[in-house]
């Protein structure tokens, strides 16, 4: 739970806060203290109210909120759990209203030319034998897709999270919904193309981490960015002209 750490609350400031928010930061502080994973179920309502000493209209205003932060999940009919998202926004940065989506694919793929090589290069050395495994698969998953001229949207954005979750560090953990971000705008802008580079770059990067080689990890991840980005200016070059 991490991530969800830094959703602690700060004793300094609780009496600036409603009680609703209040109880937010307490039930994220027992999910740190208990240990929750993601997937765990929380008490039920009652259970809750009880422990923390508040109403039950209290604890459904904090787990409102907590939802909202994506630390909570409602499943209708089995209770309030756990979030996989463990408090990761979907669009951290608010790139949904960006309105020129060519610029922010560049400027995407700018932080991304930053970030991931490096990342790759970090999950050369730290990926264990079955994160590898998941990768292969995933591998396999979008060369198969791509020849049949399917959508592999998703597991693009699979196979690069996995990339990226093998390094073991929490913050590039963080880090990845910015780059689902680029990978799901880029895919949009080109309409699939790439497939034969897509392929291509994806063998490298895997057989540079298989093989625990961060150099060529960094360097297969380069020239994976740098055929996205050539790309995209192509298509930029081709839409003003018209």
């Amino acid at each position: 739970m991490s991530d969800i750490r830094e959703l602690s609350f700060n004793d300094t400031n609780s009496s600036t806060k409603s009680l609703g928010e209040q109880t937010s930061e307490r039930i994220v502080r027992l999910i740190i203290d208990n240990d929750w994973k993601s997937g765990d179920k929380l008490p039920n309502e009652y259970n809750l109210a009880s422990s923390l000493n508040v109403g039950r209209s209290t604890i459904r205003e904090a787990i409102k909120a907590l939802v909202s932060r994506n630390v909570l999940e409602i499943r209708r009919g089995a209770g309030t759990f756990i979030s996989d998202k463990c408090g990761i926004a979907d669009d951290p940065l608010g790139l949904t209203f960006v309105k020129d989506k060519y610029k922010l694919a560049l400027d995407l793929l700018e932080v991304r030319f930053m970030i991931e090589p490096s990342i790759a290069s970090i999950a050369a050395t730290k990926a264990t034998n079955e994160e590898i495994e998941q990768m292969s698969s995933l591998c396999d998953e979008i060369e198969s897709l791509i020849l049949k001229n399917e959508p592999y949207l998703e597991k693009d954005i699979e196979f690069h999270t996995a990339i990226a979750k093998s390094s073991k560090n929490l913050v590039i953990v963080n880090l990845i919904p910015i780059i689902n971000r680029s990978i799901t705008i880029f895919i949009d802008i080109t309409n699939r193309k790439l497939r034969n580079e897509t392929i291509e770059t994806h063998r490298e990067i895997l057989n540079s981490i298989k093989e625990h080689n961060a150099n060529g990890a960094h360097d297969a991840m380069l020239l994976h960015l740098v055929y996205n980005r050539r790309n995209i200016a192509s298509i930029i070059a081709k839409e003003k002209n018209y």
